[in-house]
């Protein structure tokens, strides 16, 4: 979640404002001096700590989970059904991916040890890199050791003063960044409107030497998904590339769970660059981008967060080869998940829960409205022995504070009635008591 850094003083002072009229909390002082508590957004933490502890609401981030966190977790000795885990497809506990992470263990040990331009490269990251570029139908592919700073690295690489990205309002904070470092001219459009996108993009295309397009294949904010094959045209038509960041499509959208281009119908090749992570669906850590060897190639040799950066753990890059190829082998792993998103949205619902545009395929928002009563819910049901976490202002607007679920393969249909059940109670119980 994010926190108060990078608000404006607009932004800083309605929440401080906010959270100081309840219950009389009041700001600390800031230090003095080189003290690190003057550091940007220092104080708004402060007060949402303050506040929270005076709401006698625990802090729901940071909890140790006991074990692997599926759709059950052990937090603090206590089982839990969880709803805050990527495991999508239920792999992390597959013993497949653990005999595969053994072996690359055993032969290659547990680091890459440098970069691997330098002496890091192992046959299975080229192998891992190989079935990414055939799933997205693309002429190759490169794994970096980290998802976000796969987009800051290579958006801060690609893109340069003189060009233009034009971005979804909801787009990820690594793109933010990345766009940011590139020193590109930077347009947002209002989420998922290909029209206002069409919009900002015809108007300053013109004076732009690059134009790139970027959108999420499945936003993970609100669980909903862009109508690709319009944004597919109209990167043609005004001279653009299109990227799409596929971190939360693979595994969940499609038939078979190949993403975003199957959901739509879409041929992949109409998308320039594909961006992905691995610590989702393919059970990892890291990053990947695929598209035609020109760029890929490119990028290989020249972008500083894979050149200068370690090589991604062998062990990793065989977990994610081995969940990619179970993946395409067990499409009925995305039909549970599907089944399951779609149950629970839909119980959600009839009990009268805003759960905004979710498309039901593994991702559900509870739009509660308040971040207060986002916080107190996420308690509430905590204590009911069920594990999701709020999303508070100002990581979204404070209209749109909202629980947010993960679903899963493995998750027990009937435990996803009960729990929807459970939530309507922890819901009027924790309004009472407001």
């Amino acid at each position: 979640m994010r926190t108060g850094f990078g608000l404006s003083e607009t932004a800083k002072l309605a929440l401080l404002q906010r959270l100081s009229r309840r219950k009389g909390v009041v700001a600390p002082e800031a230090a003095p001096g080189r003290a690190f508590r003057d550091l940007p957004g220092q104080r708004e933490m402060a007060v949402i700590r303050e506040a929270a502890g005076h709401l006698g609401i625990e802090s729901p981030f940071f909890r140790a989970h006991d074990g692997i966190a599926g759709a059950h977790s052990v937090i603090d000795g206590r089982d839990c059904l969880n709803f805050s885990s990527y495991d999508y497809l239920g792999l992390n506990g597959d013993g497949r991916i653990h005999r595969a992470v053994a072996e690359a263990t055993a032969r290659y040990g547990v680091s890459a040890s440098a970069s691997r331009m330098v002496s890091g490269e192992r046959p299975v990251h080229g192998a891992l890199e190989a079935a990414l570029a055939a799933h997205y139908h693309q002429d190759a592919a490169l794994a970096f050791v980290s998802g976000h700073a796969t987009n800051v690295t290579v958006l801060g690489h690609l893109l340069g003063p003189r060009d233009l990205l034009v971005h979804d309002a909801a787009i990820h904070n690594s793109c933010l960044e990345g766009a940011r470092l590139s020193g590109a001219r930077r347009i947002a459009f209002a989420h998922n409107d290909a029209e206002a996108a069409e919009r900002e993009l015809a108007a300053a295309r013109q004076g732009a030497r690059r134009a790139l397009i970027l959108i999420e294949g499945h936003y993970s904010m609100d669980g909903d998904t862009p109508d690709l094959a319009r944004f597919a045209a109209m990167a043609r038509r005004h001279d653009a590339w299109l990227m799409v960041d596929e971190a939360h499509g693979l595994g969940v959208l499609g038939a078979t769970g190949a993403g975003i281009f199957e959901h739509t119908g879409v041929d992949p090749c109409e998308v320039d660059i594909w961006m992905g992570t691995l610590s989702k669906t393919l059970c990892g850590c890291g990053g990947f981008i695929a598209g035609n060897r020109d760029l890929v190639d490119w990028l290989r040799h020249s972008a500083p967060g894979f050149v200068y950066s370690v090589g991604m753990p062998p062990a990793l890059a065989a977990a994610s080869t081995e969940a990619l190829r179970i993946l395409h082998a067990e499409p009925e792993r995305v039909a549970r998940l599907q089944a399951n998103a779609a149950l629970f949205r839909d119980a959600l619902r009839a009990r009268g829960f805003d759960t905004g545009a979710s498309a039901g395929a593994a991702i559900v928002p509870l739009i509660t409205g308040s971040s207060i009563g986002a916080a107190r819910l996420s308690a509430a049901l905590f204590e009911r022995a069920i594990n999701v976490q709020p999303i508070l202002f100002p990581a979204v607007a404070e209209s749109s504070a909202r629980l947010r679920f993960f679903l899963s393969a493995d998750h027990d249909p009937a435990e996803l009635r009960t729990a929807a059940a459970v939530i309507a109670s922890a819901a009027l119980d924790a309004a009472q008591a407001a």
